[in-house]
Formats: structure tokens, C-alpha cells, sequence
């Protein structure tokens, strides 16, 4: 393996401090189960949604210190021989259970569960939690977007608000909550997302007139093309437009000013041109609420960066990795809980379903401790298994994912597709069944 393939360093130093201490004091290798949950909705979100689990596993599978890692770790002096030696030989043989990707979450879902000895899985805290606090941020903000466009397209195009790494992971978790396509080439060559781009004001500015720029577009991409109108003058540049690529001018994107009477005008100048099939595309800054200002407007579909690529404001979900349950002296296991001011945790392993009624309307979220809950036919259990004695049992196409995004949205009632900040849409219920 590699040192660029390697995930084991995407951590934090004490992590492995902790394993240094562990395998010194002889409890390294208890049998652990450890829980990643919200303990609230971030940005006073009504419901979250699940993104990042197949990235997770792709670096789990990756999370091996090979001697790049090995000689920086013994050179740095993170931890002592005897953990470098462990550490070289490391393999996750723990199970994993989670949320699949697309599903929704509410606070105390069990999104992830690892299972194992306390060595192996305390190791991992940092990278799951990396992955699924950004992903499922983005995931979340974008299934507030795509809920407020209704049934016009989002273009995800942030890639340069972001960092480059984070494009490709942003691109994937808002193609899950329901983008059509991205900007990104990277996340259309990794992930087979559809990709989708034009020309920028540069173009237009690089030409001596507009015309020329047009003209240009045109000849190289044909009629169907879209337009930037917005570089100089819009009606101006909606007769040349219209002039040059001819009244099946496949579209024109406005990326300034107030885009609601802009839109107005703008349908009507196509219109009157003949160009009745040019489809309206506005950007401009746009998230959920500007969004749902414009659902009144003649638009035909919206292109959102920044907002998107940054959670719409809520970078991040609010995930914590804790243990939750451990093997005793006498190898029984034993829940634990952190009971620290407002950072309360509930011990024991976590088991859980959504429960419905009989039209298939979700009540609440339902949570067994120890065991699975009560289901009388018409709930519907979450947890799936992930990982099975290390090896990885679970995949998902993102298809999918957004199928069961869209599925899962439907059982909630009207009031979640709301945007203002508001409690959980349903409440979450523990059954102790230990």
C-alpha cells in the first residue's frame, strides 16, 4: 500500500494515544460497541439526511498503516514500539451496522454502529466522523433545496467555494438528495454523476462583442446551448442570443441581479422572439429560501454553489462517535454512557425503526435498547448491515440512494418540507429491552 492510499492518518493524535494505553493496561482488546448519532438537529433542521456511508466504507477499507505511516508515526514519537508493531499488523475484523445512505435520521439515531474490540474500532472515530458530518450536512441542505424547487432541476457548482476534495464528496451527497447534475469532472468521472457546464463571463469578455462570443458558443456546442445573458446588457443580449442561435436556443442563464423580475422579463422577451422552448436558468448565490422566492418566477431549473457546497450554513451535522457498550471483567457486556451537563448519551447497544401507521404515514422514531423494537407489520426497521467480520457486505449505486431518499421523505407529514427552524419532525422513543 501506498502513503497516498492510506486513510490511517485522517485522524486524531488521541486516538492512538489512547490504543498506546489500552494495549498497555490489557483492555485494548474488550469488546466494544461504539455509536455515531446526532444528539440534535443541526440549524434547527427538521429532519437529516444519511450521506457518506459508501465513501466511509471505501476508507475503511483503506485504513491500513503501511511503512510511510509506520516510520512518520515512530519518527513524530506519536506512540510508543509496541503500538507501531500493533499497528503495522492492523485490520478491522469488527462488524458495522448503519443507516443506509438516503435515509433519513433524527436526533439519537444509531446512524453507525461499530462493533469489536475497543482497539480496532476506537481507531476509526476521526474518519467516520469526518465523512458523515460533512456529507450528510451537505445531503441535508440540498434535500431542502431540491424540496423548494419542486419539480425544476439543481445543478450542483460549487466546486470553487470548496475545498477540491470537498467538491467531489459535495457533489455525491447532493446528487443523493436529488441534484440532476454537477459541474464537477471528477465527480462525474468517480462517481458517474452527470455533468454539465457552459461558458462563464471570461468568454464573453474575451471577445470583442458579444456577437462574437455567442456566435462562437454556437458554432461549437450548437443551438441547444445555453447562453449568459447578464455580462452586459440583458435584453441586448437576448436578441443576439435569439438572433444567432435562432428561436431553439436551448437555453440562457442569468447569474445577477433580482432574478424574480429579471426571469419575468426576461420569459417574455423569449417569447415574443419566438423562442418559446429556451429554457431559464438562474444562479446568482442561491440557497433554499431564494429558492422558494423564486418559485413564482418563470424558471426552468437553478445552478447552486456556495450554499450548497457549505451546508446552506450548516457545514456540518453535528455527529459525535461514542461507546456505548463494553465486555466486563467476567466478558458479560455492560452499557456506558457519558452523563456530562448537556452532552448526555444513552448506553447500550442500539437497535431501530421507523414506525408507521397504517397508511404508511411515520409516527416516530423508534429505538430499542438490546434488542429490536416492538414492529407490528407496518414499521420499518433502519439498521442494515454494513460490515461483516471486516469484510464489506454492503454496497449501494447512488440511484438508489436517491430512490430511497425520495421514499423516505414521502412517509413524513407536510409540516418537514417546511424551511423555517423547527423541532424534529418525529420524535424519537426509546424501548429498554435488555
Amino acid at each position: 500500500m501506498t502513503a497516498s492510499a492510506s486513510t490511517a492518518l485522517l485522524t486524531d493524535h488521541y486516538e492512538l494515544t489512547m490504543l498506546q494505553a489500552a494495549l498497555r493496561d490489557g483492555t485494548a482488546g474488550r469488546h466494544s460497541v461504539f455509536e455515531l448519532f446526532a444528539r440534535r438537529l443541526s440549524g434547527g433542521r427538521r429532519y437529516g439526511v444519511v450521506a457518506g456511508i459508501g465513501r466511509a466504507l471505501d476508507a475503511l477499507a483503506d485504513f491500513r498503516l503501511g511503512e510511510a505511516e509506520l516510520t512518520w508515526l515512530a519518527g513524530a514519537g506519536v506512540v510508543d514500539t509496541e503500538t507501531i508493531d500493533w499497528l503495522g499488523d492492523y485490520r478491522f475484523t469488527g462488524s458495522v451496522w448503519g443507516y443506509p445512505e438516503g435515509e433519513l435520521y433524527f436526533p439519537q439515531s444509531p446512524v453507525l454502529i461499530v462493533e469489536g474490540t475497543f482497539a480496532e474500532c476506537v481507531i476509526l472515530e476521526t474518519l467516520l466522523l469526518s465523512v458523515l458530518n460533512h456529507d450528510s450536512a451537505i445531503a441535508t441542505a440540498a434535500s431542502r433545496m431540491i424540496t423548494a424547487a419542486g419539480n425544476r432541476p439543481c445543478i450542483e457548482m460549487g466546486s470553487r467555494r470548496t475545498h477540491e476534495a470537498s467538491a467531489v464528496a459535495a457533489a455525491r451527497a447532493a446528487y443523493i438528495a436529488g441534484f440532476a447534475a454537477t459541474s464537477n469532472l471528477e465527480a462525474g468521472r468517480t462517481h458517474g454523476i452527470p455533468t454539465t457546464g457552459t461558458s462563464a463571463h471570461s468568454f464573453t469578455l474575451l471577445h470583442d462583442t458579444e456577437r462574437e462570443a455567442f456566435e462562437a458558443q454556437v458554432r461549437a456546442l450548437g443551438p441547444g446551448t445555453t447562453l449568459l445573458v447578464d455580462t452586459y446588457d440583458i435584453p441586448e443580449a437576448i436578441r443576439t442570443a435569439v438572433e444567432v442561435a435562432g428561436p431553439d436556443l436551448g437555453g440562457v442563464r442569468l447569474d445577477s441581479g433580482d432574478l424574480v423580475s429579471l426571469a419575468r422579463s426576461v420569459r417574455k422577451q423569449l417569447d415574443d422572439l419566438g423562442a418559446t422552448g429556451t429554457r431559464i436558468t438562474v444562479t446568482s448565490d442561491l440557497d433554499e429560501h431564494a429558492i422558494a422566492a423564486l418559485a413564482a418566477a418563470p424558471v426552468d431549473g437553478y445552478g447552486v454553489g456556495t450554499s450548497l457546497v457549505t451546508g446552506s450554513g450548516v457545514p456540518t451535522s453535528g455527529f459525535v462517535y461514542k461507546l456505548v457498550s463494553r465486555a466486563g471483567d467476567d466478558g458479560e457486556m455492560v452499557a456506558v454512557a457519558k452523563k456530562s451537563a448537556d452532552k448526555v448519551s444513552v448506553g447500550g447497544r442500539k437497535y431501530a425503526l421507523r414506525r408507521l401507521d397504517g397508511a404508511g404515514r411515520a409516527q416516530a422514531e423508534v429505538i430499542g435498547i438490546g434488542a429490536a423494537p416492538a414492529n407490528d407489520g407496518a414499521d420499518r426497521t433502519l439498521l442494515v448491515e454494513l460490515v461483516r467480520a471486516g469484510e464489506r457486505v454492503h454496497t449501494a449505486t447512488l440511484e438508489e440512494s436517491r430512490a430511497r431518499l425520495r421514499d423516505s421523505l414521502a412517509e413524513l407529514p407536510a409540516t418537514a418540507r417546511q424551511l423555517s427552524r423547527s423541532d424534529p419532525t418525529l420524535p424519537t422513543i426509546y424501548e429498554e429491552l435488555r
